[in-house]
């Protein structure tokens, strides 16, 4: 049986402190990706989970909660994987840039390290 939820906490690449509410035994960690004004794309790991690795198998339920009263950004992803095959989940956010304009950034939700990374 998973365990419940632990709470952490990280930092993005514009300095936005973020919160985040995690299933220990799912996931590794959360990757921030915004769009730098020269085009480029940044990405940052918001989160690790200081964790070795799952200390049971994970539930079918994965439940993610990610908050910043910096930006304004409360969501939280919960889904049903009975197989326990999810590995990477994306979301995609939009927030105002603070110019009348709005910026999209990109959240993903890592079950395990990826050599491309």
């Amino acid at each position: 049986m998973a365990r419940h939820n632990r709470d952490g906490a990280g930092a993005d690449q514009r300095g936005f402190e973020y919160g985040v509410s995690y299933q220990p035994d799912w996931l590794k960690r959360v990757k921030v990706t915004r769009q730098l004004e020269s085009g480029r794309q940044s990405t940052k790991t918001l989160f690790w989970n200081p964790a070795r690795g799952p200390e049971t198998e994970p539930g079918e339920r994965i439940r993610t909660r990610i908050v910043s009263s910096d930006q304004a950004v409360d969501f939280e992803v919960a889904l049903t994987d009975p197989r326990a095959a999810v590995r990477r989940v994306r979301i995609s956010y939009e927030l105002p840039d603070g110019n009348g304009r709005t910026e999209e950034v990109e959240f993903t939700l890592e079950s395990e390290d990826y050599p491309d990374d």
